[in-house]
């Protein structure tokens, strides 16, 4: 495995498949000190806590961890969301690994800058820019419903076990995706991965289901995910502590994919079928480029907003666009 970020998003990255790491992080100071107990452990990350909240989810303990949509209207969920800080939210979790008759508990995506200062120095993956943040998800067993990030993602698991079905990005429509502005935690996620086989609502997730992959992970473990890779995501043990990093290796600026995505939505999707046909194929020439540069044939001092982005032209073309949107 590359050492370096340069190195990994040459070899890895680029390739655009999920890879496993196996004892990327078994030197880690909070996976060493899991090892020992749940409790070492609980002291080792209160060590670097403090006392700030974050958004928990609260389940009854029938539910198995599924948070999810109450029902099939989706308007609502099956969790509640409490405040809580990391020694309230252990607290809880470590009640209900002892009770069985308790709610369970599941806590994620906090930022260790924020609350786990100097977590990062201790605890770090070496292939990565120092400016990604890790992020800390603890909680009993849970099933995350199958989602996907519109950044890259290496998952590193410190407690407990973990195991990742994965699906391509073209799986998509295969998935049956659910609304992307009502969701539990921000990104739309699949309302066929966790139905019933041969559900007669989700005809097409067959084809989806016998592409998955199963990826199982023990603690020390890491799984890197590219981009836009679906992925469901079930912590198996009663007590259970991950640690991941979102960053984008090949972001040019500051604009993301999914941002654009979005302005395409307004600007084509409801566009007749032959001019979205159309659209589509300025699409493939322009961005999507699978024949190569499109003024590959023009000499390159020629190619004005088309020239290397990294020489200039982003700021020209963002500019540009900004300036249109405004309606100038």
């Amino acid at each position: 495995m590359p050492p370096d970020p340069a190195g990994f998003e040459r070899v890895v990255m680029a390739a655009g498949q999920p890879v496993v790491m196996r004892g990327l992080c078994a030197h880690w100071p909070v996976v060493v000190a899991a090892r020992q107990s749940p409790e070492c452990l609980r002291e080792e990350i209160m060590r670097h806590a403090t006392d700030r909240q974050g958004q928990a989810f609260r389940g009854r303990r029938d539910l198995r961890g599924h948070y999810f949509y109450k029902g099939e209207a989706l308007d609502g969920f099956n969790f509640e969301r409490v405040n809580l800080t990391i020694g309230q939210a252990f607290d809880e979790i470590f009640a209900s690994v002892v009770d069985v008759t308790r709610d369970t508990f599941y806590m994620g995506s906090l930022a260790a800058d924020i609350f786990l200062p100097g977590f990062a120095d201790d605890n770090n993956v070496p292939m990565l820019p120092r400016h990604v943040v890790p992020r800390l998800w603890i909680g009993n067993a849970s099933n995350v419903a199958c989602h996907y990030d519109s950044t890259d993602n290496i998952a590193c698991v410190v407690a407990g076990r973990r195991r990742f079905t994965l699906y391509p990005p073209d799986a998509i429509g295969d998935l049956y995706v659910g609304p992307i502005d009502n969701t539990m935690a921000g990104q739309p996620v699949s309302l066929a991965a966790v139905a019933a086989p041969g559900d007669a609502r989700f005809p097409r997730f067959e084809a989806a289901r016998s592409r998955a992959l199963t990826v199982e992970l023990a603690p020390g473990d890491a799984l890197y995910l590219p981009k836009l890779w679906w992925h469901q995501v079930e912590a198996t043990e009663p007590f259970n502590v991950l640690v991941n990093y979102w960053w984008d290796g090949f972001a040019t600026g500051p604009d993301n994919p999914q941002t654009m995505m979005m302005l395409a939505m307004i600007a084509i999707a409801d566009r007749p079928l032959a001019e979205r046909a159309a659209w589509r194929a300025y699409f493939d020439h322009y961005v999507f480029r699978l024949e190569g540069h499109p003024l590959a044939h023009v000499p390159p001092g020629q190619h004005g907003i088309l020239g290397p982005l990294a020489g200039g032209m982003y700021g020209r073309i963002r500019a540009m666009l900004m300036q249109r949107l405004r309606g100038g």
